[in-house]
């Protein structure tokens, strides 16, 4: 049917002067509310107030405009029944086929962190959403559009077409409109459930409000399709929002890595490295320069850092390029390059290279749920945020760490944060000496952790992201040269566990705090 009249009424104002322009070179009439209507007039582009058009003011601050049966009988009207036709003739009521809609941006409104819930509450829109539907559910003979990037595309069938739009189109529109309001009243969902669970429990429901980030080439595995998803209501952020600056695309494997590389990387304040292998560190280590940082988590583990991720939580300057180039890398992930860099890491014409700014209180602030799918459901739970600190810690053994002992047993414990349980990480001068990760037993991630370190453990210190059951582990330790451990505690044997460390006149600390990672 060919378009007559078009209903206008956008909060994202991009466009659409030119888009209405077009419309008006066409003949069609246009009807549009409040901000859209000003917008139009100040263009001097001819327009019917709804007002006018229903012969009823807008009320109630604007809440009610456009529910009225003037515009919504023109609307939903079948064009192929009768009666409906006839329906219109008696009213009055002109077809409207093209409806141009977007949404009060509630999303955005929430994610200001002083926005009120008043403020929020006055930022549901419900004619939009109404008109939005009605018009997609009547997409047999109407047009509605909810994304300005469609404009021109829409204009040019318009005229190419005698003013009318094909069914394809219009199926494809209408399916992007109810995408459109379902990701709209999801957001609206969250934000009263986040308000009703407040800290204490979490939300009774979930809603994924996620749209198409890009086709990934395959998943873990060639013969597993995959691709990345984004909240659909706020703009790319975190790993998603990462600039890459050269490589080839990142596959599914290399975003989880990065991930892990990522969240353990920002844990420390000093300049630091961490080098990835299958979501688990294999070489994490502090410097005085990321070149020194680099070359010490390497020599923890050379052989598994073929073909790992690597990243630093400090500018990468043309030193620590030079020292990283000498090695096969995936990705690359820090917060920026120095000029001299990026030409050094570019020979590796596959090197995947991606800039990504931090700020803590920015990713504290994030809040999402960390969430793991299972057949019939999923999981969620709090991100682990917790952050051990001196004060935290709790001596229960007769000899107490030195200073130096304590600052050894922190960095441990943030490295071990993030291995696959059972871990085990041991450590010497802030760098990892050998990690023992997803063992079956405790003991197991112990012996191995130390059968994988190239240097002497002889002095060094030993962080478990979780209790020891018996005391074997400490026993094991101690027989490899161990002399500080830091452990949560909580063990119904932890006496048994004290005694050995006792009797090798090891120091011992208790977190309280338990880290596992599945």
């Amino acid at each position: 049917m060919k378009v007559e009249w078009a209903l206008l009424s956008v909060s994202d104002k991009q466009g659409l002067i030119e888009f209405a322009a077009g419309l008006r070179e066409l003949g069609i009439r246009l009807l549009s509310t409040g901000g859209t209507g000003r917008a139009l007039e100040e263009a001097g582009i001819e327009f019917t107030p709804v007002s006018q058009h229903t012969g009823f003011p807008e009320i109630l601050d604007g809440r009610v405009k456009t529910l009225h049966p003037r515009i919504h009988g023109g609307i939903l009207a079948r064009h192929d029944d009768p009666e409906h036709r006839a329906t219109l003739e008696k009213h009055g009521i002109p077809p409207i086929g093209l409806v141009v809609v977007n949404l009060y941006p509630f999303a955005r409104t929430i994610r200001r962190p002083d926005v009120s819930v008043e403020e929020a509450i006055e930022n549901i829109d419900i004619g939009g959403p109404t008109l939005i539907r009605a018009a997609a559910k009547n997409h047999a003979t109407v047009t509605v559009v909810v994304d300005p990037a469609d404009y021109p595309a829409v204009l040019e069938e318009l005229r190419g077409n005698d003013g009318e739009t094909a069914l394809e189109t219009r199926s494809r529109l209408a399916r992007k409109a109810f995408r459109h309001t379902a990701v709209y009243d999801a957001a609206i969902v969250g934000y009263l459930e986040r308000l009703a669970a407040g800290t204490d429990h979490l939300p009774e429901t979930l809603f994924l409000d996620l749209v198409l980030e890009r086709q990934l080439r395959y998943g873990e595995n060639p013969h597993q399709r995959a691709a990345l998803y984004r909240p659909a209501t706020a703009v790319p952020t975190g790993l998603v929002g990462a600039e890459q600056l050269h490589g080839k695309q990142l596959s599914f494997n290399n975003y989880l890595d990065l991930e892990a590389a990522w969240t353990l990387i920002v844990d420390f304040a000093e300049t630091a490295c961490a080098i990835i292998k299958h979501s688990n560190p294999c070489g994490v280590a502090l410097g005085a320069t990321p070149k020194e940082a680099f070359e010490r988590a390497l020599e923890c583990d050379p052989v598994s850092a073929f073909g790992s991720v690597v990243a630093f939580n400090r500018r990468v300057d043309g030193e620590a390029a030079e020292s990283m180039a000498q090695l096969f890398v995936e990705a690359v992930i820090a917060p920026d390059y120095a000029e001299e860099a990026l030409p050094i890491l570019q020979t590796k014409k596959n090197l995947r290279i991606m800039r990504m700014p931090f700020d803590r209180a920015a990713e504290d602030a994030l809040g999402e749920l960390d969430l793991k799918r299972i057949q019939g459901g999923i999981l969620a739970q709090d991100k682990d945020l917790y952050y051990t600190k001196v004060e935290d810690l709790k001596v229960v053994t007769r000899r107490s760490p030195s200073d130096q002992e304590i600052a050894e047993l922190l960095f441990g414990w943030t490295v071990c944060k993030h291995v696959k349980s059972n871990a085990i990480v041991y450590t010497r001068d802030r760098r990892t000496l050998g990690i023992g990760a997803g063992q079956m037993s405790r003991v197991d991630s112990a012996r191995f952790a130390a059968e994988k370190a190239r240097f002497s453990l002889e002095g060094a210190a030993m962080a478990s992201d979780a209790f020891f059951p018996f005391r074997d582990g400490i026993d094991e330790a101690a027989a490899r040269g161990i002399r500080a451990v830091i452990q949560p505690g909580g063990s119904i044997r932890d006496h048994e566990v004290i005694q050995a460390a006792d009797e090798h006149d090891m120091a011992m600390v208790f977190t309280g705090v338990r880290h596992f990672r599945h």
